[in-house]
């Protein structure tokens, strides 16, 4: 295989990694903000504000690595 699509194949691997990550994160949000005894709609808020955050988080560290290489 071609060195560029190693690096191609490993990079979508790691967005799919991160977006895994960022999935749990807001889903566990949203289940602890509804067992704190948020309505549903907040609930939803909440992991949708902690899916955000973290998928801008770890896409900024993974921007960080690539170009550090």
């Amino acid at each position: 295989m071609n060195t560029s699509s190693i690096h191609l194949m490993l990079l979508l691997l790691l967005l799919a990694v991160v977006a895994l990550f960022c999935a749990f994160v807001g889903a566990a949000t949203g289940l602890l903000a509804r067992i704190e005894g948020a309505t549903y709609a907040t609930a939803l808020l909440r992991g949708a504000v902690a899916f955000a955050g973290s998928a801008t988080l770890s896409l900024a560290l993974l921007t960080f690595a690539l170009t550090a290489l």
